[in-house]
């Protein structure tokens, strides 16, 4: 009888070890920000990996009371550090991650996928395993700034990675730039259908024609490039605009996801249905 009553504990605690969770809605407002600071502070299943303990923690803003993890690249020029989500269903590829950034001082912010926490190392760049989704660089100081909806794609990784890198080279002197991560939401995205134009701060706007053989674009200035990518990604189309139609009669039914490269440099991730 006393083998049994112990098992049983045991038995709860490893179904929550292993808990997935389908949706993220974070604002690190449930996190004990203390004097002196408290750099151990993440919750809600989010974890680090960093140098030293104030490369990334939860801070709060003196003045409005807000929350948020704040990356420090600490001194260090060449500082790389990660944030890590809790554990997420296996994605499929409809849903899309989006965030606050107000960064201070240059850095590059990457969100990537990642099998096992464990593999990530700070300051030892990223395992084989780590799978690259966006990546964003500020050149200086800025307002808070929501960042356009990303995809997730479909993947059989089940950890969202914030890497904060602070890379010598392009910021020279930028050794104590910091960057801070809010409001972190990761959900189901509309899916665009064979009428839905893009509907989004992108100067660039498509739809899939009627016979569903093309992406008829909408834009003053051509794209420099267009890429279609599988659910899995796999690049399946890539080139430039034909007549502002990019011909798609070859690709299969389903879903797929699509990266223009703007004139002016810009970037924009949507996605398309081909009936």
């Amino acid at each position: 009888m006393n083998l049994k009553l112990l098992l049983a504990p045991l038995m709860f605690t490893a179904v929550i070890a292993n808990a997935q969770v389908a949706t993220i809605d974070e604002n690190f407002e449930s996190a004990v920000v203390s004097t002196p600071a408290n750099y151990d502070n993440l919750v809600n299943g989010w974890t680090k990996k960093v140098s030293v303990a104030h490369n990334v923690y939860v801070d709060k803003n003196a003045d409005t009371g807000n929350q948020f993890a704040q990356f420090y690249a600490a001194g260090s020029l060449t500082a790389d550090v990660f944030l890590i989500s809790p554990q997420i269903v296996a994605p499929d590829g409809s849903k899309q991650i989006t965030f606050t950034v107000t960064p201070t001082g240059g850095s590059t912010l990457e969100v990537g996928l990642v099998d096992n926490p464990a593999n990530l190392v700070a300051g030892n760049g990223v395992p084989a395993s780590y799978e690259l989704v966006h990546s964003i660089t500020f050149t200086a100081t800025a307002a808070a700034t929501n960042v356009q909806p990303i995809t997730i794609p479909a993947s059989t990784k089940q950890y969202i990675v914030f890497r904060f890198r602070n890379p010598a080279v392009t910021f020279p002197g930028a050794s104590h730039s910091a960057l801070a991560v809010d409001n972190v939401k990761y959900n189901s995205s509309a899916v665009l259908g064979t009428s839905d134009f893009l509907k989004s701060a992108s100067k660039t706007q498509f739809a899939v024609t009627s016979d569903n053989t093309a992406l008829q674009f909408v834009t003053k200035k051509d794209p420099k490039n267009v890429q279609v990518y599988s659910a899995l990604g796999q690049k399946v189309a890539d080139g430039k605009l034909n007549n502002q139609r990019l011909d798609i009669s070859e690709l299969q039914s389903g879903v797929y996801f699509v990266l223009i490269e703007e004139a002016d440099g810009t970037a924009t991730k949507s996605k398309f249905i081909k009936k």
